[in-house]
């Protein structure tokens, strides 16, 4: 697990309860992404929009039950971004 993806999860975590839901991710990658982004906590191409994020969501959530892990999470993000 990356530096960088532990700094996104918590970044994206906005309610600090340790898992990710739906909501969580698309409204942080909504509001924050942006700055995330210029500060270079996640890629420019990163950012996406709602169906792109819920896509992603869906991805990382490997054992269906609608929250994602900081484990989830990471193997993911570490792949799509290149951080492993």
């Amino acid at each position: 697990m990356s530096d960088k993806a532990r700094r996104l999860f918590e970044a994206l975590d906005l309610d600090h309860d340790g898992v990710l839901t739906r909501e969580e991710v698309i409204v942080a990658l909504r509001t924050k992404g942006p700055s995330l982004a210029a500060s270079g906590v996640v890629p420019f191409w990163g950012v996406q929009d709602v169906e792109a994020s819920s896509a992603f969501f869906d991805t990382a959530d490997q054992n269906g039950d609608a929250v994602l892990t900081l484990e989830e999470f990471s193997a993911v993000v570490d792949r799509r971004f290149g951080w492993s």
